[in-house]
């Protein structure tokens, strides 16, 4: 007997649904998050296991590895279509959850997620420790800035290098002031070092790859950008189009139709937030400076037809399939012809 397994997982405890080829729930059961003690119940099943499926989230990337090297065929889901579906049961419990999973499993109702080679996880784990300091460090200036501003003491527009001199100038004489900037200059300080260390070992990543300095001959493409891409993409084979990436990457137009109403709005917003904002990034500043190539000049055209709002999505999509074809050939941009992007 087919057996299809619903697995909903959180950080410590794993709720597990076995339903029948027939759609019978034949067994469910909590286990600890863990590939191996999950691989042990499972192994323990009377039935062959057709499928075990889980919803993409944080720990899932790495159950699906360890499920997958026991042996097991594991499909991750996509997150969104997997909420839509839940949201159809009245009462929301873990156990009904991992039902629900083991049905969408058994119908086939359900998108797969491409699992991250370990290799491209961990370009995204220095990544986002980049962006969290950098984000920590711009909110301590914005709080130093807002604190002086209640004495009316304006920061004003400066530069990076001088803004900790122009913070004690402005705090000089006054005791309580400077007790309350002077931790948090310091604070700053440190993670703007290790901002400087990150970056440095971000550009070793970029250059020590040939698939990113082929992506950065590209106007408008720095090693942020290539490598955001480079991790998000990972396998550049599971699209067969190139023009598949820009849907998935969630830069094309939504629709809503029913009936005679038919809309179309923004753009869907699917797929990695965080490489959707590279490329816009991107677009922006190609369209800004930077040499002319038929690409810019393409993006400019569109501005003066329905605006640089437009364009610049427009643009980010098309940097998109672009990357994704130099990748595939093994080529490099070229500046004065466009590429066959089937």
């Amino acid at each position: 007997m087919k057996l299809f397994v619903g697995l909903d997982v959180s950080l410590v405890k794993t709720s597990i649904c076995v339903i029948s080829e027939y759609g019978k729930i034949i067994k469910e059961a909590e286990a600890e998050s863990e590939p191996e003690v999950l691989a042990r119940w499972l192994n323990e099943l009377d039935g062959s296991i057709a499928a075990i499926g889980l919803e993409a989230g944080p720990l899932s990337q790495w159950l699906h590895r360890g499920l997958t090297a026991a042996g097991f065929d594991t499909v991750l889901m996509e997150t969104r279509q997997v909420k839509g579906a839940l949201k159809a049961m009245p009462i929301k419990t873990d156990r009904r959850d991992a039902e629900g999973i083991a049905r969408l499993l058994h119908l086939g109702w359900f998108r797969p997620v491409h699992c991250k080679s370990v290799s491209a996880q961990e370009t995204r784990a220095v990544l986002g420790a980049r962006k969290a300091i950098q984000q920590n460090m711009i909110a301590l200036e914005m709080s130093l800035r807002g604190l002086l501003r209640n004495f009316g003491l304006k920061v004003g527009a400066i530069s990076r290098g001088r803004f900790e001199a122009r913070i004690q100038e402005l705090a000089e004489g006054n005791p309580m002031l400077e007790t309350a900037t002077a931790p948090m200059l310091r604070a700053r300080a440190t993670l703007r070092s290790e901002l400087a260390v990150l970056e440095k070992q971000v550009r070793q990543l970029a250059q020590n790859d040939p698939v990113c300095h082929r992506l950065m001959t590209m106007p408008g493409i720095g090693v942020v950008v290539a490598l955001t891409f480079r991790a998000a993409v990972d396998d550049p084979t599971r699209f067969r189009s190139s023009k598949r990436v820009g849907p998935w990457v969630g830069l094309t137009p939504s629709r809503n139709q029913s009936g005679e109403r038919d809309v179309s709005g923004g753009i869907t917003k699917a797929g990695d937030v965080n490489l959707r904002r590279a490329l816009c990034q991107a677009a922006t500043v190609m369209m800004n400076r930077g040499r002319s190539t038929w690409l810019r000049t393409w993006g400019a055209q569109l501005a003066q037809r329905r605006g640089r709002k437009i364009a610049m999505v427009a643009l980010a999509r098309r940097i998109a399939v672009i990357l994704h074809r130099i990748w595939i050939d093994n080529t490099t941009f070229q500046p004065g012809a466009a590429p066959n992007l089937a």
